[in-house]
């Protein structure tokens, strides 16, 4: 019997599309199913740069969001450049792909502001190049924009090696019916060949109200820190997912703290430089205005049924009400998985 799940809950689950889909495929297969409406969308992130001095490039991708006959969401879909195993780096971008690519956040910002993701690429600089009354120039297949100056602000190229392929369904939260949902975007995926990538993983994003009291936050940390072993074998974390780390020590030690303090685990914080590349994802919590407020569980593996996700994100949601506790969470993993099991299993008769 598949748990309930309690919490509201966002989800993150990285796929493969097969080779002649794409990312849009799913989207117009979804909308297509629930008589909705796709629109393309940017996607930032950002990626290491092979020119000498410039440690990465910022780059929008495209994507599409996907709403219901009403014109609630339903999905976002969105490329992640860490899946990459399986892909042909040489193959060439089918028509109407491509990324626009700069090295400055704030010009970023500007540019998915006023540029149209279902723009042709020769014009989809256009908007931002009126502001500056410049025009881009074409160099081979890619569309340059520079200031009045000649400095660039972006670039606007083809986007190849199959990258339409990746595909991280990113749902809107989800209070209730968190199978039912999930399986009504998996489903139509699996029907169409799409795949659990070798480095996938599945992230979930929970409300982060409970976690602003120190002691609660405290508890999350002791967690992943002294549990990140038996976590991680219990979740059946994919040692080939990339960006994830263990918790700074300066955070673990401030948590270790007999009464932590806020204002103490925000300081470790910064001294540990923490970033959302690891295990859990703090860094909204700290934020004074957050992009979401939210705590992100970054370990699940990779899956395509609503049953391995709703399984794994169940031992989760028991293995947070022991942090909600105030009581410090237990530092010695005696017994391994057995101890976290134990865990759960008092959280779970506490209900």
């Amino acid at each position: 019997m598949t748990p309930t799940l309690r919490r509201r809950i966002g989800f993150e689950i990285e796929l493969m599309a097969p080779r002649g889909r794409s990312r849009r495929s799913l989207a117009y297969d979804l909308a297509g199913r629930h008589g909705g409406r796709i629109r393309p969308v940017w996607h930032q992130d950002s990626e290491p740069s092979l020119v000498p001095g410039l440690g990465r490039f910022l780059h929008l991708t495209q994507g599409f969001e996907v709403t219901r006959a009403d014109g609630t969401p339903m999905c976002t879909l969105v490329d992640d450049i860490t899946l990459t195993d399986g892909l042909e780096p040489r193959t060439a971008p089918p028509p109407g792909w491509y990324r626009i690519l700069s090295d400055d956040p704030r010009l970023l910002s500007l540019l998915a502001a006023r540029c149209d993701p279902g723009a042709p690429l020769s014009a989809v600089l256009d908007p931002v190049a009126e502001l500056w009354g410049t025009e881009s120039e074409q160099v081979a297949d890619v569309f340059r924009l520079d200031d009045p100056s000649g400095s660039t602000v972006a670039l606007a190229a083809p986007h190849g090696a199959e990258r339409e392929r990746p595909c991280e369904i990113v749902t809107p939260p989800l209070a209730s019916d968190h199978h039912a949902a999930l399986e009504e975007l998996l489903e139509p995926a699996r029907d169409l060949g799409f795949t659990v990538p070798n480095e996938a993983a599945v992230h979930l994003h929970l409300d982060g109200a409970p976690f602003h009291d120190p002691r609660v936050l405290a508890n999350v940390v002791r967690l992943f820190a002294h549990w990140r072993e038996p976590l991680r074998e219990l979740l059946q974390t994919n040692p080939a997912c990339r960006r994830l780390a263990p918790l700074p020590s300066q955070l673990v030690e401030a948590a270790d703290e007999h009464q932590p303090t806020w204002n103490g685990l925000a300081k470790a914080a910064d001294a540990g430089e923490l970033t959302k590349f690891f295990d859990v994802n703090l860094t909204q919590l700290f934020k004074d205005r957050p992009l979401r407020d939210t705590l992100e569980i970054r370990i699940l593996p990779g899956a395509i049924t609503a049953d391995e996700i709703v399984n794994r994100a169940a031992l989760v949601e028991l293995l947070l009400d022991r942090c909600l506790d105030p009581e410090p969470f237990p530092a010695a993993p005696a017994g391994g998985v057995s101890g976290l099991m134990e865990i759960a299993a008092e959280s779970l008769a506490q209900r």
